[in-house]
């Protein structure tokens, strides 16, 4: 499903952030990425997001080059980033609304299943601008946006980050349901505590 080949990220003359890397992931598996800060995860999850591209390598999505067909890739792909780069003057409706008009996906069902998604992760100033919100309320959006096109694959750095407990939990059950139903979940983590159930595998930063 997804397929890395000899990938290697280099900024400057040196030390590469990672070397001639390889893995296969398939569908239906819950893949942690962990380790400490600036150890190359966000950049390893910036390339698969193509937000980056490698300095070698390639990765291919089924049979997509993602880095060659970006737009066909990412309509596959369901993102939360670790950085909260939303738009402040659109509200949390305006925004999923967006979401789904641009990949074609809005239809009759779209209001109810939006207000449930968003009531699911507790957001109930969802009418007012994005940019009054708090650092866990931004996540949950991007949540929200990643979840609402039912992706088949989902790329999140630390996706947990911010939120209050019972929204947690119910991602955590959120991205179970998913690996259940055949997508594939990478997902950054600092850490292994809470999260050790969604993984079927780890992948430790520094490579």
């Amino acid at each position: 499903m997804l397929s890395i080949k000899n990938l290697t990220k280099q900024y400057k003359a040196g030390q590469p952030i990672f070397s001639e890397v390889s893995f296969e992931f398939e569908k239906g598996r819950g893949v942690g990425i962990i380790g400490p800060n600036g150890s190359g995860k966000t950049t390893f999850l910036r390339i698969l997001s193509v937000n980056s591209f490698p300095t070698d390598g390639t990765v291919f999505f089924n049979d997509i080059n993602i880095h060659n067909n970006p737009h066909q890739y990412l309509k596959n792909v369901g993102l939360v980033h670790d950085e909260e780069t939303l738009p402040r003057h659109l509200t949390a409706v305006e925004l999923i609304e967006w979401v789904l008009r641009s990949r074609n996906l809005w239809d009759s069902n779209s209001v109810s299943s939006m207000n449930n998604l968003l009531d699911s992760l507790n957001l109930d100033q969802r009418d007012e601008p994005i940019g009054t919100y708090s650092t866990g309320m931004k996540k949950k959006i991007q949540i929200a946006a990643a979840f609402i096109i039912r992706p088949s694959l989902f790329i999140m750095d630390e996706p947990l980050r911010g939120l209050d407990t019972s929204t947690y939990n119910k991602v955590l059950e959120m991205i179970l349901e998913v690996k259940q139903k055949g997508a594939l979940v990478l997902m950054a983590s600092h850490s292994m505590t809470g999260v050790d159930d969604i993984f079927d595998e780890i992948i430790e930063f520094p490579l």
